[in-house]
């Protein structure tokens, strides 16, 4: 099963266009784990096991583990979410962006050591930093395209004179992972939640592609407008998931015990309100 298959039995299954995104920080956990980076491992299996019933996507990003030397505890997390959600793809948010050598010894770390079902990239070197990772069939890369920080709009809006049409980059990104650069429909893009006019755009030049959307909870996206304008069906069948990550919100509802049936809840709140704007 490819990855956007996966993507899309996972929101069938499980009723979600929610993605949980994994950014454990020690100093955010609980009372009895605070700031013990040996519980990375622990707090996000917790995490995981509380709402994989809820998802159609897991996200860990890779730096909150790296910065803690926790690369075995990711390697364990990812061996603990195949086995105890094999059917919810996990998507490694790591924005890698290098060429030749380098990115194949990091698309062989996303897919053989971690397991990773896809991987974010940043696709500014162009397509022979994307194509490493294509050749692990039915695996999935994200490229950032318009991206949620306030610093995307230094480059992503920006035109693009020499190119037919003039398009925006972030357009252009749009067209190519759509297009020329999709050889196997493996491509997926990452749109911020906080931009919903762009998230149509891209949605209107990339209508088959996934679309990652980070921003909404904590960072103030919304949701009802997120869905309106990256989702789409016809006859009740989806066209293209959408996975819509929501990270500090869920991993953060409680600071005590039950921090994980808090989580469990903010995530069924999440989900809600996803479908009801899915059905709206």
């Amino acid at each position: 099963m490819t990855f956007i298959e996966q993507l899309r039995t996972a929101e069938r299954e499980n009723g979600s266009l929610l993605c949980v995104g994994l950014d454990p920080e020690p100093a955010k956990f609980p009372t009895h784990w605070r700031g013990d980076a040996s519980k990375i491992y622990d707090f996000c299996a917790a995490i995981v096991d509380a709402t994989a019933d809820l998802v159609n996507s897991f996200k860990p990003q890779i730096a909150y583990f790296a910065a803690h030397g926790a690369e075995v505890q990711l390697e364990k997390l990812m061996e603990h979410m195949r086995r105890s959600a094999p059917g919810v793809p996990v998507i490694l948010d790591a924005k890698r962006g290098d060429i030749g050598s380098t990115a194949e010894q990091y698309a062989k770390e996303a897919f053989e050591r971690y397991g990773a079902d896809a991987v974010t990239l940043s696709p500014f070197m162009g397509f022979d930093s994307v194509a490493p990772y294509l050749t692990y069939h039915g695996k999935g890369a994200f490229l950032l395209c318009r991206t949620s920080n306030p610093g995307g709009d230094d480059f992503q809006p920006q035109r693009l004179l020499d190119v037919p049409g003039q398009p925006r980059l972030y357009e252009h990104i749009a067209a190519l992972a759509q297009g020329p650069w999709n050889l196997n429909g493996q491509l997926g893009l990452v749109v911020g939640a906080t931009y919903p006019a762009e998230i149509e755009r891209v949605r209107a030049l990339a209508p088959t592609v996934p679309l990652l959307i980070p921003g909404v909870g904590a960072q103030g996206g919304d949701a009802v407008a997120t869905v309106k304008a990256g989702w789409k069906s016809v006859n009740g069948e989806t066209i293209a998931p959408i996975a819509v990550n929501s990270s500090r919100a869920i991993l953060y509802a409680s600071a005590d015990m039950d921090f994980a049936s808090a989580a469990r809840a903010e995530a069924i709140r999440t989900r809600a309100t996803l479908q009801q704007a899915a059905a709206a």
